[in-house]
């Protein structure tokens, strides 16, 4: 049990007002985010996270069973933290599937129980929305009953604009097609100063939090990111967060948070050093702190490590992802911890359930398949 007194009796006295909100259950605003981003301790930002997560999840640790399909590496965008993406120019580097290749990794599945295909890749030129709709169709038709879980706002705003239809009429149609939701990447950072330095040819923060908003209109759900750990300031943080907590508050479409780890491998910001550990315990149990309204905090294994993946099931997280089947390449091209990712689900529980968590599976959209 929490020992509220002990925690505030040990605390700074500018933070004994914020942690009586957080205990109260009462929201806390940016500067209130800011000051306790900065000055609360680790062991501060833990427990009060850990508190939180309990009182909605209690012991209860989510996985999937699922795929990742990414169709190319070639993007029209140029991200300077990317380490996976390859311009046209240099196709010679990257990889275009067809689309029998892609649903071939489907067919090669057919024997497992996967609930979910996560399909993102990079921004191909040649691979419009009349492409993807075709895919999705396809995938469909062998497997009826699978998740799609598709496309970033990065490259549905690509999409739309090059096939010169609305957010809403792109979106209708690919769900029309069979997409069921949207992953949460591209959002990197809000901060519009520091988006124009890292990523300024892609999509805006007000397109993404527009694209969004939009498939939660249209009955698509979608998860949400930050990217963290390279030139950001606390405040940018914060404010990120707080987008994404307005327009949960508006339309109650986000499934879950992921933060994304900034990682300096092989790409044009590789003189930034990482974020250590300790960084990372601290901005995930930030996240469940700040997030009121979001239910789930994930912590996607192939980018942040099993080991840490399993120390921050003590830090609000309360999801790790899925059993992935070493079909991604984003962050192992990035330099991350997982360079095969890919964990049965055995060994998913095994890692839940060594630190005193209890296992369940899920569907993409959190009903549950199966508690272990």
């Amino acid at each position: 049990m929490l020992n509220s007194k002990l925690i505030l009796e040990n605390s700074c006295s500018s933070l004994k007002p914020i942690i009586n909100k957080i205990l109260n259950n009462i929201r806390i605003d940016i500067n209130e985010g800011v000051n306790l981003l900065n000055n609360g301790s680790i062991d501060l930002l833990g427990t009060l996270a850990n508190y939180i997560r309990e009182n909605k999840h209690g012991n209860l640790t989510y996985f999937n069973k699922n795929i990742h399909i990414e169709p190319t590496n070639i993007c029209v965008f140029d991200c300077k933290f990317c380490a996976y993406s390859k311009l046209l120019r240099h196709k010679e580097e990257g990889w275009e599937f067809t689309q029998e290749e892609m649903l071939n990794q489907i067919i090669d599945h057919e024997d497992q129980d996967i609930t979910e295909v996560h399909i993102v890749g990079g921004v191909h030129p040649k691979m419009g929305l009349d492409y993807f709709i075709n895919l999705i169709k396809r995938i469909k038709e062998i497997r009826p009953n699978l998740h799609i879980k598709a496309f970033t706002a990065v490259e549905l705003e690509y999409m739309c604009r090059k096939a010169k239809v609305s957010y809403e009429e792109g979106l209708r149609k690919l769900k029309a097609a069979g997409q069921n939701s949207l992953p949460g990447g591209g959002a990197e950072i809000f901060d519009e100063e520091i988006r124009n330095k890292i990523c300024k040819d892609k999509c805006s923060s007000k397109q993404w939090l527009e694209i969004h908003e939009t498939a939660h209109k249209v009955g698509m759900n979608s998860n949400a990111t930050i990217l963290y750990g390279h030139i950001e300031k606390s405040k940018d943080i914060v404010d990120h967060l707080n987008r994404l907590r307005a327009l949960q508050d508006k339309t109650n479409g986000f499934n879950a948070f992921i933060p994304l780890k900034f990682r300096n491998g092989n790409n044009q910001m590789s003189e930034i050093k990482e974020v250590n550990m300790l960084y990372d315990l601290k901005i995930f149990a930030f996240s469940r702190i700040f997030l009121d309204n979001f239910d789930h905090i994930k912590a996607y294994w192939p980018m942040i490590g099993r080991k840490t993946a399993q120390n921050l099931l003590a830090f609000g997280v309360n999801d790790i992802d899925g059993t992935i089947h070493d079909t991604t390449k984003i962050y192992s091209m990035a330099g991350a911890e997982e360079q095969k990712p890919i964990m049965t689900p055995k060994e998913i529980i095994s890692l839940i359930e060594n630190v005193g968590r209890k296992a369940v599976e899920r569907d993409t959209v959190y009903n549950k398949i199966k508690e272990y």
